[in-house]
Protein backbone atom coordinates (compact mmCIF):
# COMPACT_ATOMS: atom_id res chain seq x y z
CA UNK A 1 0.00 0.00 0.00
CA UNK A 2 1.18 3.11 -1.26
CA UNK A 3 1.80 6.13 1.30
CA UNK A 4 1.11 9.47 0.85
CA UNK A 5 2.02 12.53 2.40
CA UNK A 6 -1.04 15.24 2.07
CA UNK A 7 -0.37 19.17 3.04
CA UNK A 8 -3.56 21.19 2.56
CA UNK A 9 -4.98 23.84 5.36
CA UNK A 10 -8.33 23.89 3.82
CA UNK A 11 -10.69 21.66 6.01
CA UNK A 12 -13.02 21.10 3.61
CA UNK A 13 -10.47 20.54 0.52
CA UNK A 14 -8.08 18.38 2.74
CA UNK A 15 -11.28 15.91 4.16
CA UNK A 16 -12.44 15.23 0.85
CA UNK A 17 -9.23 14.58 -1.35
CA UNK A 18 -8.43 12.19 1.68
CA UNK A 19 -11.22 10.52 1.44
CA UNK A 20 -10.96 10.20 -2.49
CA UNK A 21 -7.49 9.09 -2.16
CA UNK A 22 -8.22 6.58 0.87
CA UNK A 23 -10.61 5.22 -1.46
CA UNK A 24 -8.34 4.61 -4.22
CA UNK A 25 -6.20 2.55 -1.74
CA UNK A 26 -3.83 4.85 -0.60
CA UNK A 27 -2.99 5.73 3.53
CA UNK A 28 -2.78 9.35 3.43
CA UNK A 29 -1.22 11.08 6.37
CA UNK A 30 -2.93 14.68 6.14
CA UNK A 31 -1.31 17.97 7.40
CA UNK A 32 -2.88 20.90 7.57
CA UNK A 33 0.57 22.71 7.47
CA UNK A 34 4.52 22.26 6.89
CA UNK A 35 5.14 22.14 10.16
CA UNK A 36 7.20 18.78 10.61
CA UNK A 37 6.64 17.67 7.18
CA UNK A 38 10.32 16.78 7.10
CA UNK A 39 9.88 14.37 9.63
CA UNK A 40 7.59 11.73 7.39
CA UNK A 41 9.75 12.28 4.32
CA UNK A 42 11.63 8.76 4.44
CA UNK A 43 8.03 6.97 5.40
CA UNK A 44 5.86 8.42 2.66
CA UNK A 45 5.91 7.41 -1.23
CA UNK A 46 5.11 10.75 -2.64
CA UNK A 47 3.90 14.18 -1.01
CA UNK A 48 0.66 15.79 -2.55
CA UNK A 49 1.26 19.63 -1.64
CA UNK A 50 -1.03 22.69 -1.73
CA UNK A 51 0.92 25.97 -2.36
CA UNK A 52 -1.03 28.74 -0.23
CA UNK A 53 -0.08 27.46 3.49
CA UNK A 54 0.00 28.88 6.84
CA UNK A 55 3.38 30.25 8.22
CA UNK A 56 5.98 28.89 5.29
CA UNK A 57 4.17 28.21 2.16
CA UNK A 58 4.51 25.37 -0.42
CA UNK A 59 7.30 26.57 -2.14
CA UNK A 60 9.22 26.79 0.88
CA UNK A 61 8.11 23.44 2.24
CA UNK A 62 8.68 21.36 -1.09
CA UNK A 63 12.55 22.65 -1.27
CA UNK A 64 12.58 21.57 2.08
CA UNK A 65 11.43 18.20 1.53
CA UNK A 66 13.32 18.17 -1.73
CA UNK A 67 16.89 18.69 0.48
CA UNK A 68 15.83 15.52 2.88
CA UNK A 69 14.43 13.32 0.07
CA UNK A 70 15.71 14.06 -3.48
CA UNK A 71 13.99 11.05 -4.64
CA UNK A 72 10.57 11.93 -2.90
CA UNK A 73 8.28 12.59 -5.79
CA UNK A 74 6.11 15.91 -5.28
CA UNK A 75 2.72 16.91 -6.80
CA UNK A 76 1.70 20.85 -6.01
CA UNK A 77 -1.79 21.74 -6.25
CA UNK A 78 -2.39 25.52 -6.61
CA UNK A 79 -5.22 28.02 -7.27
CA UNK A 80 -2.43 30.07 -9.24
CA UNK A 81 -2.36 29.65 -12.64
CA UNK A 82 0.44 32.28 -13.68
CA UNK A 83 3.00 30.90 -15.46
CA UNK A 84 5.62 32.48 -12.94
CA UNK A 85 4.20 29.95 -9.88
CA UNK A 86 3.78 27.32 -12.33
CA UNK A 87 7.70 27.35 -13.23
CA UNK A 88 9.11 28.04 -9.77
CA UNK A 89 7.28 25.34 -8.84
CA UNK A 90 8.36 22.45 -11.31
CA UNK A 91 12.09 24.24 -10.30
CA UNK A 92 11.73 21.18 -7.68
CA UNK A 93 8.43 19.99 -8.07
CA UNK A 94 7.27 16.68 -10.23
CA UNK A 95 4.28 17.69 -11.22
CA UNK A 96 1.86 20.61 -10.73
CA UNK A 97 -1.96 20.80 -10.65
CA UNK A 98 -4.02 23.85 -10.96
CA UNK A 99 -7.53 23.67 -8.80
CA UNK A 100 -9.99 22.61 -9.26
CA UNK A 101 -9.07 19.80 -10.58
CA UNK A 102 -10.83 15.92 -11.16
CA UNK A 103 -9.85 13.44 -8.75
CA UNK A 104 -9.55 11.14 -11.81
CA UNK A 105 -7.12 13.27 -13.28
CA UNK A 106 -5.64 13.45 -10.14
CA UNK A 107 -5.25 10.37 -9.19
CA UNK A 108 -3.60 9.53 -12.84
CA UNK A 109 -0.67 11.86 -12.17
CA UNK A 110 -0.02 10.35 -8.77
CA UNK A 111 -0.11 6.56 -10.37
CA UNK A 112 2.65 8.41 -13.17
CA UNK A 113 4.69 9.51 -10.26
CA UNK A 114 4.78 6.33 -8.32
CA UNK A 115 5.76 4.39 -11.50
CA UNK A 116 8.48 6.57 -12.04
CA UNK A 117 9.53 6.55 -8.17
CA UNK A 118 9.22 3.53 -7.95
CA UNK A 119 11.88 2.02 -5.71
CA UNK A 120 13.64 -1.05 -6.75
CA UNK A 121 12.40 -4.25 -5.17
CA UNK A 122 14.77 -5.00 -2.44
CA UNK A 123 15.33 -8.25 -0.04
CA UNK A 124 16.48 -7.58 3.18
CA UNK A 125 17.87 -10.29 5.69
CA UNK A 126 16.85 -9.24 9.26
CA UNK A 127 18.49 -12.49 12.02
CA UNK A 128 15.72 -15.44 10.97
CA UNK A 129 13.63 -13.15 8.66
CA UNK A 130 13.56 -12.55 5.03
CA UNK A 131 11.91 -9.41 4.45
CA UNK A 132 10.97 -7.99 0.60
CA UNK A 133 10.81 -4.32 1.56
CA UNK A 134 8.63 -3.18 -1.14
CA UNK A 135 6.22 -5.46 -0.11
CA UNK A 136 6.87 -6.03 3.09
CA UNK A 137 6.60 -10.19 2.94
CA UNK A 138 8.04 -11.55 5.77
CA UNK A 139 9.46 -15.20 5.47
CA UNK A 140 10.72 -17.04 8.52
CA UNK A 141 14.03 -19.15 7.06
CA UNK A 142 13.67 -21.21 9.54
CA UNK A 143 10.28 -22.94 7.80
CA UNK A 144 10.04 -21.00 4.79
CA UNK A 145 6.43 -19.89 5.77
CA UNK A 146 5.03 -16.63 5.30
CA UNK A 147 4.03 -14.29 8.39
CA UNK A 148 1.02 -12.34 7.62
CA UNK A 149 1.04 -9.06 9.98
CA UNK A 150 -2.40 -7.45 10.71
CA UNK A 151 -3.02 -3.67 10.67
CA UNK A 152 -1.29 -2.02 12.99
CA UNK A 153 1.29 -4.82 13.14
CA UNK A 154 2.23 -4.31 9.77
CA UNK A 155 2.60 -0.35 9.67
CA UNK A 156 4.87 -0.68 12.80
CA UNK A 157 7.32 -2.88 11.10
CA UNK A 158 6.86 -0.69 7.94
CA UNK A 159 7.79 1.87 10.08
CA UNK A 160 11.16 0.06 11.69
CA UNK A 161 12.23 -1.21 8.31
CA UNK A 162 12.24 2.63 6.99
CA UNK A 163 14.66 3.54 9.77
CA UNK A 164 16.85 0.51 10.23
CA UNK A 165 19.41 1.15 12.81
CA UNK A 166 17.46 4.07 14.23
CA UNK A 167 15.91 4.77 17.62
CA UNK A 168 12.19 5.52 17.53
CA UNK A 169 10.57 7.21 20.11
CA UNK A 170 7.48 6.19 21.28
CA UNK A 171 6.00 9.61 20.18
CA UNK A 172 7.59 9.02 16.98
CA UNK A 173 5.80 5.83 16.87
CA UNK A 174 2.42 6.94 17.81
CA UNK A 175 1.99 9.96 15.22
CA UNK A 176 3.53 8.30 12.14
CA UNK A 177 1.44 4.86 12.95
CA UNK A 178 -2.21 6.32 14.38
CA UNK A 179 -1.15 9.56 13.12
CA UNK A 180 -2.26 11.34 16.41
CA UNK A 181 0.10 12.83 19.37
CA UNK A 182 0.97 10.63 21.98
CA UNK A 183 -0.12 10.60 25.41
CA UNK A 184 2.09 9.57 28.15
CA UNK A 185 0.83 6.35 30.31
CA UNK A 186 -1.11 5.12 26.72
CA UNK A 187 -0.49 1.28 26.62
CA UNK A 188 -1.73 1.13 22.82
CA UNK A 189 1.82 0.94 21.37
CA UNK A 190 3.47 -1.15 24.29
CA UNK A 191 0.26 -3.87 23.64
CA UNK A 192 1.21 -3.95 19.55
CA UNK A 193 4.38 -4.09 19.79
CA UNK A 194 4.17 -7.06 22.13
CA UNK A 195 1.59 -8.96 19.65
CA UNK A 196 4.33 -7.80 16.64
CA UNK A 197 6.68 -9.20 18.57
CA UNK A 198 4.72 -12.68 18.95
CA UNK A 199 5.26 -12.90 15.34
CA UNK A 200 8.21 -11.91 14.41
CA UNK A 201 10.78 -13.16 17.43
CA UNK A 202 12.44 -16.46 18.02
CA UNK A 203 11.40 -15.84 21.95
CA UNK A 204 9.22 -12.70 22.45
CA UNK A 205 10.05 -12.93 25.94
CA UNK A 206 14.04 -12.14 24.89
CA UNK A 207 13.33 -10.17 21.82
CA UNK A 208 16.33 -9.86 19.54
CA UNK A 209 14.61 -8.11 16.27
CA UNK A 210 13.03 -5.14 18.08
CA UNK A 211 15.15 -3.93 21.14
CA UNK A 212 13.66 -1.85 23.48
CA UNK A 213 15.31 1.12 24.34
CA UNK A 214 15.04 1.82 27.75
CA UNK A 215 12.93 5.03 28.59
CA UNK A 216 13.56 6.37 25.04
CA UNK A 217 11.61 3.49 22.60
CA UNK A 218 12.69 0.99 20.06
CA UNK A 219 14.89 -0.01 17.58
CA UNK A 220 15.22 -2.86 15.06
CA UNK A 221 19.03 -3.06 14.11
CA UNK A 222 20.79 -5.20 11.26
Amino acid sequence: MNEILYIEDDLEIGAWLKQELESRGYRVIWLSSGEGAEDYAQAVDLVILDVMLPGLDGFSVGKRLKRVSPELPILMLSARTAVEDKLEGLGFADDYVTKPFHPDELAARVEVLLRRFQKHEQQLELQHLRINTKELRIIDTRTEEEIVLTGKQYYLFQCFIRHLNQILTKEQLYEQVWGESYIEGDKTLMVHIRYLREKIERDPSQPTVIETIRGIGYRVKL
